[in-house]
């Protein structure tokens, strides 16, 4: 992957612990737009363990969490002609972790958008580590208005 990712492009001041690029101690995962979706490469660190030499169930769930909600923003926002991508919010996400998740390699996550809507999306989500499914999901995203408190996180 080359270029910037969308975070980087659109929230490049977000605090989040996933997906923001301002916090120095969270993921500050990169992700990529491919056909339908998205893609992240995310190498895990140390302390990401849940045991020695796989990650944590919490880690796994922030990654699919934050890389499901910018997909939603960024179907929404291509979908609608947007110049920039709506504030979405989690309103449901669901994590099977299905085998240990290794932390000595990359793990490579993709997204699609199962269902776009005028404001929300709903999402399916791929981790794998070595060529091997090591979780899926899915979740639901929804758009929010001024007023909420995350509203004006990305800015």
């Amino acid at each position: 992957m080359s270029g910037v990712g969308v975070q980087r492009q659109y929230a490049a001041k977000s605090i989040c612990f996933g997906c923001g690029p301002a916090n120095v101690k969270g993921l500050r995962i990169d992700s990529h737009r491919i056909e339908n979706g998205l893609t992240l490469n995310f190498t895990p660190e140390e302390h990401h363990q849940a045991f020695p030499g796989m990650i944590n169930g919490g880690i796994i769930g922030t990654l699919l969490d934050c890389h499901g909600n910018w997909t939603a923003a960024i179907a929404i926002m291509e979908a609608q002609g947007m110049e920039e991508p709506p504030c979405t919010v989690t309103a449901s996400y669901s994590v099977k972790l299905r085998r240990p998740t290794p932390k000595d390699c990359q793990l490579v996550i993709t997204s699609q958008v199962k269902e776009l809507l005028d404001d929300r999306a709903e999402i399916e989500l791929l981790l794998e580590a070595n060529g091997k499914v090591c979780a899926t999901g899915s979740g639901l995203f929804v758009v929010v208005k001024e007023g909420h408190p995350a509203y004006h996180r990305w800015n």
